[in-house]
């Protein structure tokens, strides 16, 4: 049997690639068949060898399947905007069920699955569907990255309460350390943990050029391997 989680963001550029990348090192470092997903994104880079995703780049790089770039990031868009914008601006429709049909074959090839989201949790994707209605559709446990910084308390709470809302299981949460002179980070951190009514996956500190093995250490795994979070 597989496990997979859909890891959603409070925000844009709150650090989702790097726990991702993180969960996938850690669960292979348990000897289990991992594969990291990046269903969409924008901002991503012309090469000669075709567009290329960063972040995608770095899931792969701590997944010890190898899977078909089509499979792990159908929808690579240049613009770095929202997006359904940069998805209307190259003439793409972003195809939820095709992104469905990319993750079950991805689960059959792995025993982990870890899909990364884009943005924040409801970021629209086209025009009547967002990231919540994509999480909704792959039906996976969400871990919710809370990026530590000024506001983080409100964007969390928001994002648990839409999470739950759209009828999603919220596994876990991270803390992972953004703003390297948050003030009263432990407070924020103590706020967060008594009110997200979900166990709190770990708490990364702020580091320069982390890298997903580093913060692996911070994960605690026993959190994810209840026999629940098996699909």
């Amino acid at each position: 049997m597989s496990q997979g989680f859909f890891v959603a963001g409070t925000d844009t550029g709150v650090g989702k690639t790097l726990i991702s990348s993180a969960l996938l090192y850690a669960f292979a470092r348990q000897g289990k068949k991992v594969v990291g997903m990046k269903p969409v994104a924008a901002g991503c880079l012309a090469t000669p060898q075709g567009v290329r995703c960063e972040d995608a780049d770095c899931l792969r790089a701590s997944s010890n399947v190898q899977a078909p770039q089509d499979l792990i990031n159908p929808y690579a868009l240049l613009p770095p905007i929202a997006p359904h914008i940069a998805a209307e601006r190259e003439g793409v429709e972003i195809d939820l069920g095709r992104i469905a049909s990319n993750c079950r074959a991805l689960l059959a090839m792995s025993d982990v699955l870890v899909v990364e989201g884009v943005g924040g949790f409801m970021v629209p994707l086209n025009s009547s569907q967002d990231t919540a209605d994509l999480a909704v559709l792959l039906g996976l446990p969400v871990i919710l990255v809370v990026g530590m910084r000024l506001g983080c308390i409100n964007h969390a709470l928001l994002s648990a309460w839409a999470i739950r809302q759209k009828g999603l299981r919220l596994a876990a949460w991270v803390a992972n350390g953004i703003d390297p002179v948050m003030a009263a980070y432990d407070e924020n951190l103590r706020a967060l943990d008594e009110r997200l009514a979900a166990p709190m996956l770990g708490a990364v500190p702020h580091a320069e050029q982390a890298a997903p093995d580093f913060v692996a250490g911070f994960l605690d795994q026993k959190v994810l391997d209840a026999e629940r979070y098996v699909l």
